[in-house]
């Protein structure tokens, strides 16, 4: 996450400076903005928001948005819930044996969440140049931790030293510069100094390695967290997660220090700080050779997160974390009973009082191994980020381990110069053309492509209801309560019912149903025959400016006519604390990865609201409905109408033509709230659309990766 704002180009990069650089208002949205920005579909579409927006202050008429809370406050509740639960669990533990039990299980359940790991294949290790400094040697060095996919680093080697010495795998935050950071280089080169051998490495999307450049060599979708996000979306499809991408990188690591005749394998040591306390965390439970710990400034609690609005990077929502009750103390509970010392700052964005919740559940379950004097806790007085406090702390705490005399103070630092500790000509491993995430990625989708198949029939809505992680339909009709009738609004008939469906606990769903006639109460029985239109944006908008809807109304004159808006859309549009909806870290992208980790996608989510609307509609007479989608819409419209049987016609404008396409296009636009985890694996958005030929479905204009109408 983001460091303080208004730092240096050599320090971390603050995520406020993301929000400053890819902020636009609601209604305007960039095509050049990230994967979970939105899906802009083309730059006619984005004209037109932006004119909408710029004509609402004339006299124009602002969307409707009575329930913007709706889908934070379900989070906090659930998450409430899961710690309570957790909670419960750790307070029955009474024995040695039971914490030695309970730290196998967390271990277990961390390993289903970062899933199989890949093959070790050669490291194929090189050292590009070497600097003699006082005290220290300095070796840029590359090695491959997937095949043909380069990892850059810096070895600081001790001099004048006798024997082995102790290592330490260093991860960095979320810094421009990677490695070369200067709070990075600044503990790398004091443990080097007092008698570490230090492997620091860039982590993708940042330093040495970007994942997307242009000819120039220059990011194309920005550094750090930006390009994090963007591809960590894209893996969804695969099944992947980007934080075991990060993880597998300092495993190997650990590997390449281990080839060093200077490393003394009986001390292995593991900090890092903000994004590099992150994979430090991970690493805890993943790689069970480091033997003493120190991450900082990322531990608290996942509830303190949520409650307090703290959007958190792709790599540091694990999918299905939340799901199996984990939260970050069961990450230190992966390490016991080695020592543990869990870094803080007293003013950092990461909540101090989850810091303290977590490191308290670490101590109990510690105190029941009989090594209590194994972990510790240090918060500083500074803002978020590695200072100097930190730092000697960590020190202090390897030393302890080692046996090392050298104290805790921080020697003299000398920065090099970022030009030094380049480990590539110049300055990106991108120019000798290997394998980057997107290629990688590309590759395996391809490969799915040929082995899946074509599913059909009860095959392919049992993959839909597997990989959207639908929960069992009530059979009970939702619950419903009857605002008090739109008028007004310049619809396509004079007034609007609005019935807003409770469509799980505590989510509101939006329906319109337009008549001419005034109707206040419970929805008429008129006939079976309904068409029932998903917004891509905002029902109550497009119901004002969408062509299709005038044209399906046109044609269905003796149709009842209704309109929805699933959940974080239109109505129920999420806004957290001042971040944009539809920014990086906006609530479209932090809803969406919340439920990642619940297991429980947000493409499933809206599905499931538009099953239960059709299990609705079909309670007041209507099992003959025309599913009418847009846009985002589309997505869930498309899963909904092949798992409905009330659906019988479907009409998608602007629908997604694929996922594959979209792992084939670089630049590709569409958010994670409309991507399903593993999809790839078992279908594709073709299987469903063939599929929906039996029910007469008519494509309008499909949509490109790119957000291209084609």
């Amino acid at each position: 996450m983001n460091q303080l704002p208004h730092t240096p180009a050599s320090q971390p990069l603050s995520r406020r400076s993301l929000l400053q650089r890819g902020a636009l208002g609601l209604a305007g949205l960039s095509v050049l903005e990230w994967a979970g920005r939105g899906s802009a579909l083309g730059a006619a579409e984005t004209k037109k928001s932006a004119a909408a927006a710029s004509a609402a202050p004339a006299g124009g008429l602002p969307p409707l948005h009575r329930f913007p809370r709706t889908v934070q406050e379900y989070y906090v509740r659930r998450v409430r819930e899961t710690e309570r639960a957790a909670d419960a669990r750790r307070a029955q533990l009474r024995t040695k044996a039971e914490a030695e039990a309970y730290c196998r299980d967390v271990r277990e359940k961390i390993q289903r969440c970062f899933g199989p790991l890949p093959a070790k294949t050669p490291l194929n290790a090189r050292v590009t140049r070497v600097l003699e400094r006082d005290g220290y040697r300095l070796e840029n060095v590359i090695f491959d931790s997937r095949p043909g996919f380069p990892v850059t680093a810096n070895l600081y080697v001790p001099t004048g030293r006798s024997g082995k010495r102790p290592g330490v795998v260093a991860t960095c935050g979320h810094s421009n510069n990677g490695k070369a950071a200067d709070a990075y280089q600044s503990f790398a080169q004091g443990l080097a100094r007092q008698g570490y051998v230090v492997l620091i490495f860039d982590p993708m999307g940042q330093g040495e390695r970007m994942q997307h450049v242009d000819a120039n060599l220059k990011p194309r979708f920005g550094v750090g967290t930006s390009e994090h996000l963007y591809v960590g979306a894209r893996l969804t499809l695969l099944d992947e997660f980007i934080g075991t991408w990060f993880a597998w990188d300092g495993i190997r690591a650990v590997d390449y220090l281990l080839t060093r005749p200077e490393v003394d394998p009986k001390h292995i040591g593991l900090t890092g700080n903000s994004g590099g306390g992150t994979q430090a965390a991970w690493l805890l439970a993943l790689e069970p050779r480091f033997t003493m710990a120190a991450p900082s400034c990322f531990i608290t609690t996942w509830r303190r997160n949520i409650e307090n609005e703290e959007a958190a990077d792709h790599e540091q929502c694990p999918p299905q974390v939340l799901a199996l009750g984990l939260d970050h103390s069961d990450f230190l509970a992966a390490f016991a009973p080695k020592p543990l010392m869990v870094l803080g700052q007293e003013k950092d964005f990461f909540d101090a009082r989850g810091l303290e919740e977590a490191y308290g559940r670490a101590k109990a379950l510690y105190r029941l191994l009989g090594v209590e004097k194994n972990v510790e806790l240090f918060i500083g007085p500074d803002y978020h980020g590695y200072h100097q406090p930190n730092r000697e702390a960590m020190y202090g705490w390897f030393n302890r381990q080692t046996g090392s005399a050298t104290g805790q103070k921080e020697p003299a630092i000398t920065l090099e110069k970022e030009a030094d500790l380049l480990c590539t000509p110049k300055g990106q491993v991108a120019e000798a053309n290997p394998a980057t995430a997107f290629t990688l990625s590309r590759e395996q989708a391809r490969q799915l492509a040929k082995t899946r198949g074509e599913p059909r029939g009860e095959p392919l809505r049992s993959s839909l209801r597997s990989a959207l992680k639908l929960p069992a339909r009530a059979t009970t009709i939702p619950d419903y309560r009857i605002l008090r009738p739109v008028s007004g609004r310049a619809y396509p008939k004079r007034n609007a019912a609005t019935y807003v469906l409770e469509t799980e606990p505590e989510i509101q769903t939006v329906v319109y149903r337009l008549s001419d006639a005034p109707l206040t109460s419970r929805p008429p029985r008129e006939g079976r025959r309904a068409v029932l239109y998903v917004s891509h944006r905002s029902a109550d908008d497009e119901l004002r400016t969408e062509p299709l809807v005038k044209e399906v109304m046109a044609a269905e004159s003796a149709a009842a006519i209704f309109a929805c808006d699933v959940r974080g859309v239109g109505e129920s549009q999420a806004l957290t604390g001042t971040r944009e909806t539809f920014t990086p870290y906006g609530a479209n992208y932090f809803h969406a990865a919340t439920g990642l980790m619940y297991d429980y996608p947000m493409a499933g989510q809206r599905t499931h609201d538009l099953l239960r609307v059709l299990d609705w509609l079909g309670s007041i007479g209507h099992d003959d409905v025309h599913l009418v989608a847009r846009g985002w819409g589309a997505v869930p419209a498309t899963f909904a109408a092949v798992l409905h049987g009330a659906v019988t016609q479907v009409t998608l404008k602007h629908a997604l033509s694929s996922y594959t396409t979209l792992m084939e296009t670089e630049a590709y636009q569409w958010p994670l709230t409309l991507l399903v985890p593993g999809a790839l694996k078992a279908f594709d958005l073709p299987d469903c659309y063939r599929e929906l030929g039996a029910k007469k479905l008519r494509q309008v204009e499909p949509t490109d990766a790119a957000g291209v109408p084609g």
